[in-house]
């Protein structure tokens, strides 16, 4: 079974497997790991911290030891020359290639450059789909041109009246303490109204300036105000 033999087991620390070690030595693997646990334990170490699992050919949990390059070789100490020498020759290619930069072919390059082309026109055709709707979203936002409620009946076509009791029988304004119309709080955190506020008044009889604010209709809750005209036309709320 093709393995990887070297891998991290903490940042920037490489390690061997207990089953590399098994098939360089030519060794079953169950020797080598104890033989691991030999040396775990003349080290005053905990196995488990270096232990790891894997599935075998067979489909089932078994468990290795990652061993770092000081355990490794500490390892193989009581190994035969030959085997210690496999071990050692292993680990040195392993981290001549580790650190070589990897090598694209052209045909990986092409692929690479094509990919990334690919992503950039999808971002560009995601953007160009959005441009439009984040116009509209500005222009909503946009109530710098706000209306009067008198000025909304008017364009919809209704009675200023009609269209007051509307409102309030829909719960979107309500009168204050001064028989003010305001907005209830949803439709002026979502742009169909906002308050202008008036010049600064002083009162003659106390001295105090006081300000009030007026309610007003953007030019997106002119919009929704028309719709909720017509689904109460369709009712028969309202005589067209």
């Amino acid at each position: 079974m093709n393995m990887p033999m070297i891998t991290q087991f903490q940042e920037n620390q490489k390690t061997m497997s207990s089953r590399e070690i098994a098939e360089l030595c030519e060794k079953e693997h169950f020797h080598v790991k104890r033989d691991c646990e030999v040396v775990f334990r003349g080290l005053n170490l905990d196995a488990s911290k270096f232990g790891c699992t894997y599935l075998d050919s067979m489909n089932r949990e078994q468990t290795e030891y990652l061993l770092d390059e000081e355990l490794t070789m500490t390892l193989i100490t009581g190994y035969s020359i030959l085997l210690r020498n496999r071990v050692i020759k292993r680990w040195k290619e392993l981290e001549d290639k580790a650190s070589k930069p990897v090598e694209l072919s052209r045909m990986e390059l092409i692929q690479l450059a094509l990919a990334a082309e690919q992503e950039n026109q999808a971002l560009k055709d995601h953007v160009a789909v959005l441009a439009p709707k984040a116009q509209a979203l500005d222009t909503i936002a946009d109530t710098s041109n706000t209306y009067c409620i008198r000025e909304c009946a008017k364009t919809i076509g209704i009675k200023e009246s009609e269209l007051i009791q509307l409102l309030i029988d829909k719960k979107w304004v309500y009168r204050d303490a001064s028989k003010k119309l305001q907005p209830m709080a949803q439709y002026a955190l979502n742009g169909v109204f906002s308050n202008r506020t008036s010049p600064v008044i002083k009162n003659h009889h106390d001295g105090q300036e006081r300000v009030f604010l007026h309610m007003r209709v953007t030019a997106f809750g002119l919009t929704r105000i028309t719709g909720l005209v017509e689904k109460s036309r369709m009712k028969g709320d309202f005589v067209a």
